[in-house]
Order: structure tokens, then sequence, then C-alpha cells
């Protein structure tokens, strides 16, 4: 039987190179007759691994794996599925990587802070607030915008963060909305339950009047993630928003946190969010 390995080669000669793939170096790495084999049943993901390491995503560690960017205890993988074991030495363009430890940083936002990582226009960001807040890098889950205080989680646990804004997971935000004016109890009735926003239904969890508070101060409890949707809420029925304070997130709340302030996570907090059904 004949050998492939010329045409082999020359398919691997004629890829075209993606827009990720990284410059070349001069190191020229030798044919390695064997790859190391992956462990199926234990091990974390090459291109997750890779992520994890802070170092793109996982979709574009897969390019980079295919491109021959990515050595695992000194021998070139190509492979996508390989699964890195404990004790395997891995390497990124020659440099040696390991996962970033995993940070979680409660921030109570203030007005006038967009939630985005850099913005060309100038405006101030959320991750100015907590820029000293982690070595590694850390995201905010899920949005608060700009003139909208209160609770902003920030993680490099994707896992996680997918899981708190997910629908399915009915995660649990608390707001205390100041209105422009009284809300009547007709209108109060009429958002109890589901209302239609934009053609689509928002399942309002609870709303009521805070207690001591003049009528146009009110609590809503949703689990939506829409973009703005408290406020759409009440435009419903003819009610704008003069603040709006986010004071419970995923059973984190505010207590101890000033204004402007961030805090880590504490290692019940942190479970407690890992094992939300």
């Amino acid at each position: 039987m004949k050998s492939n390995s010329n045409s082999s080669r020359g398919r691997q000669e004629g890829k075209k190179k993606t827009p990720l793939h990284r410059k070349s170096t001069k190191k020229q790495y030798k044919k390695i007759k064997e790859t190391p084999k992956s462990d199926e049943s234990s091990g974390i993901r090459l291109n997750k691994y890779i992520a994890n390491s802070g170092i793109c995503s996982r979709r574009e560690a897969d390019t980079y794996i295919e491109h021959g960017s990515v050595e695992i205890n000194g021998k070139l993988v190509t492979e996508m599925g390989y699964k890195v074991q404990p004790g395997d030495v891995v390497r990124f363009d020659g440099t040696s990587i390991t996962p970033e430890q995993k940070k979680y940083i409660l921030l109570n936002k203030p007005k006038n802070y967009i939630t985005t990582m850099d913005d060309d226009r100038g405006r101030k960001t959320v991750m100015e607030l907590i820029a000293n807040a982690s070595k590694e890098r850390i995201y905010p889950v899920g949005r608060l915008d700009r003139n909208t205080t209160g609770l902003l989680l920030f993680t490099n646990d994707g896992d996680l963060a997918k899981k708190l804004t997910h629908p399915k997971h009915n995660v649990r935000k608390l707001y205390h909305a100041s209105l422009d004016r009284k809300l009547e109890l007709k209108d109060l009735d009429k958002l109890r339950g589901e209302v239609i926003i934009e053609g689509r239904k928002v399942f309002i969890d609870a709303i009521s009047y805070v207690n001591g508070e003049p009528k146009s101060e009110i609590g809503i409890e949703i689990h939506s993630g829409r973009n703005r949707i408290v406020r759409k809420i009440f435009e419903h029925v003819g009610y704008k928003v003069n603040k709006l304070d986010r004071v419970v997130f995923a059973e984190l709340t505010k207590k101890n946190l000033p204004r402007g302030r961030w805090r880590p996570l504490t290692n019940l907090e942190v479970t407690n969010l890992q094992i939300l059904k």
C-alpha cells in the first residue's frame, strides 16, 4: 500500500492562514510521529485551557491550535479535542501558560458609568472603577445602563457568567425604581404577572410600593435580562423612571458596600452562585 504522506503534506501546505494566525517565528518544528493522546474521562479541553489562561476566546483558540501555536510537554499539538491533564506543560507561541485563578468582584455601580470594557467616545466605564480589583482579566456579568446604579458582578468564570445571564435559570434581580409621579393602584395591578413589551412577554415576579416611602417609590423583581427592561415596563403604563437602583442580584446584596466601591465575593457566596439551578 502506498503512503499518502506526500498528499497530506500538500494539503497542510496549501491551507490558508486565517487572520487570527500569528506571524510565524523562525523556530522550526520537527515532524512528530505521535501527539499526546487525550484522556476522554478527565482533563480540560485544550481550547478551554487556552481561553482560561486569558489568551483569547475558545473559538480563536481552535484556530491557533490548528495552525501550530501550541505545544504540550514539548510536542506540537494540533488535535482540537485534546484534553490537558494535570502535570502537562502547555506552551503558547513558546510561552508557558496556565489557567487564570477564578475571580469574583461585586461593584455597587454609581450613575454615569457605562457597562463596557472600553468606549471609543471617551465616556467613563465600569472597568475604571474595578481597575485594581484583579490582575486577571474580568468582565461584567450582564449590563446596567449608564443611568442605572446598583449591583454589578465581574468575573473571569465564563461558565458561571453564562449561567447567571441565561433566562432559564431565573436569576433574581430586585430593583428600586423612583418614578416621575405616584403609581396609581390600577396601574400597579396591570404590572402584576405578565406584560407584553415590544411584542414579547415579560414576567414580573413581584412588584409593590416601597414601605414607608411615597407611592412613586416602587420595588420590582424580575429575571429578564433584556436591555432597559425595567424602564420599558413602567413606560408601558405611562410612567418615567427617574432613578433606578439594582439592590439584589442572584441573592447578592449591597450590604456594607457603598456606592462606587467593590469587594470580592466570599467563598460561601461563590458556592451559592454555583449551585443555583
